[in-house]
């Protein structure tokens, strides 16, 4: 049996595919690593307010938002 491409696959793709073959580990293993690649959180320089930081986060949510 050939194995998928999952370099080709959208990561909702992928996901299915990981659930539904849940016995396949280098499925399992390269949704993971697709996981780890995306930047998950933003680190703020210690000298930003409190204040500072709910703007950026709140211009950041709104930008998101915009269609």
């Amino acid at each position: 049996m050939n194995q998928p491409n999952f370099n080709a696959m959208s990561e909702a793709e992928l996901r299915a595919y990981v659930y539904e073959h849940k016995d396949d580990k280098e499925a399992f293993y390269a949704f993971v690593d697709r996981l780890k690649a995306k930047p998950r959180s933003v680190v703020y320089p210690a000298s930003m307010t409190p204040e500072e930081i709910d703007k950026v986060i709140f211009d950041r949510v709104a930008q998101k938002r915009k269609p």
